[in-house]
């Protein structure tokens, strides 16, 4: 049965980082689930706003460069929750996890950049049309 009853919507940000010889998404794992960088949508606070605190809080990146606008996909309901993501590209490789205040630790455990074939291997399936379709905008990009 499906999860019609929407409780919570999240905002992030599918980050891409180009190499010379690569394109790399990154990822961030909580225990074992590996996710783009999002978070709650607070209240009156706009999506794209939300989705670059999230990217900005989880990973101090703070360059993003939406070359494709603001367009977005939105997940399927899953556990009560709605996900809405956006693309963005950055130039920076290094990514801190800070502490959390509210939590005492970092939000996540790893991060890592990968390439297309490794973020297929580890993405839920929910995941799937996110990053196919943000995969297909950033690899026409330029």
């Amino acid at each position: 049965m499906a999860d019609t009853k929407i409780r919570k919507r999240s905002a992030g940000v599918v980050v891409f980082r180009e190499t010379r010889h690569e394109l790399l998404c990154l990822l961030l794992r909580f225990y074992a689930q590996w996710d783009f960088p999002k978070g709650e949508i607070e209240a009156g606070e706009e999506p794209i706003d939300a989705a670059i605190r999230e990217v900005r809080e989880e990973t101090t990146i703070n360059d993003l460069s939406f070359c494709w606008g603001h367009s977005f996909q939105e997940t399927v309901p899953y556990n009560g929750k709605v996900a809405r993501y956006y693309v963005a590209t950055t130039f920076s490789s290094r990514v801190s996890l800070p502490i959390n205040p509210a939590l005492g630790h970092p939000e996540h455990h790893e991060f890592r950049w990968m390439d297309y074939t490794a973020a297929q291997r580890v993405l839920p399936d929910r995941l799937m049309p996110i990053f196919e379709w943000a995969y297909d905008l950033a690899a026409r990009r330029g």
